[in-house]
């Protein structure tokens, strides 16, 4: 089989390579899964860059995320079968061997049935953005631990950055849970995209003679519960201008900064509360939650993806993953998906 390997750090084009290795066969407690599509995120090129939790190892098989049909089972896996439709998350973490291959072998736990009519190239788009976005949206102190339809009736959600894979998934699951969604935007097209995931108004942060914080209070006279940050140092005055008293910025991303100065005021007397957070680290009873709420809203159809659903696809071969990840990196808006 075909398998993108890379065995040091380093520019997309000098260590990733195409190789060929046999195909494996799952363990106890693992499944095989015949790859049709594998997700990219920004993650998978920051490992490959050397940053990260863990240093490269020889021959590691990236990326986390993917989608496919489960081709064997090891022993003493309950719960999946040959031939079911399944998707991956956390693929890649910690171990050597993500879904950049034709075939992969995954614990079983991290394979998760996929509803019928759902695309293969949707199940690839949301291992990491809607766990993330799931969990960004429920570390409020007064927000329910699992999502369901209409749980958010009442609050409002600001998603920074809305045409992104997570600000796309936030929007989504926010408003399949019941809030009201704002969202930022740098372009009026990035803008149009957020309004196509589902956001009931988009904010152009950069306009010019723009008022991004007026223009949000105009829409949130009582401000926001909940904001989903991608960017925290360049929007911290902005979040602490609408935040509502209680509020949350929950932050999965660090976008144009690398620190945050906060003002002291606002946040003492408003009460609020910074929730960083990293899909890997979440705890069992989040990722639980979280997957059950993904599942439930993939199988209700509120979880879309391609152009006209606000996340356009771009899709590369197994044999262009490098070019994947420089245009990932290279800041493309939409998602990055390698078809094996």
């Amino acid at each position: 089989m075909k398998a993108v390997v890379y065995a040091r750090t380093g520019a997309a084009s000098e260590v990733l390579r195409v190789v060929e290795r046999d195909v494996p066969a799952p363990g106890p407690g693992e499944v095989r899964v015949e790859v049709a599509v594998s997700g990219l995120n920004p993650i998978d090129f920051k490992l490959r860059q050397g940053s990260g939790p863990s240093a490269p190892v020889p021959e590691i098989v990236p990326h986390q995320d993917g989608a496919g049909t489960v081709d064997a089972l090891g022993s003493a896996v309950e719960g999946l079968r040959v031939g079911q439709r399944v998707w991956l998350r956390e693929a890649a973490f910690r171990r050597l061997t993500g879904t950049a291959q034709e075939y992969t072998v995954v614990p079983a736990h991290l394979a998760t049935p996929l509803p019928d009519g759902v695309s293969f190239e949707a199940g690839a788009s949301i291992g990491i953005p809607a766990m993330t976005a799931h969990r960004a949206l429920t570390v409020h102190e007064d927000a329910p631990a699992r999502l369901r339809r209409g749980s958010l009736a009442g609050a409002v959600v600001l998603v920074a950055g809305g045409a992104g894979a997570v600000g796309h998934a936030s929007i989504q699951l926010a408003r399949w849970a019941g809030a009201e969604v704002i969202a930022t935007a740098s372009s009026s097209a990035k803008g149009d995209l957020a309004l196509a995931s589902g956001a009931h108004h988009v904010v152009r942060h950069r306009a010019p003679g723009s008022d991004p914080a007026a223009r949000i209070r105009e829409l949130a006279p009582d401000g926001v519960d909940v904001i989903v940050e991608v960017a925290p140092s360049p929007n911290a005055r902005l979040n602490a201008a609408v935040a509502r008293r209680h509020g949350c910025v929950a932050v999965y991303a660090d976008t144009g900064g690398g620190e945050l100065t906060l003002p002291v005021g606002p946040h003492m007397f408003g009460n609020l509360r910074y929730q960083f957070l990293i899909t890997f680290e979440m705890r069992d009873a989040a990722k639980a939650n979280a997957l059950a709420a993904v599942t439930d809203a993939l199988g209700s159809g509120a979880l879309p993806v391609g152009e006209e659903a606000g996340l356009p696809l771009i899709r590369y071969a197994l044999e262009d993953t490098a070019h994947a990840h420089e245009a990932l990196e290279g800041g493309v808006t939409g998602k990055v998906l390698i078809l094996p």
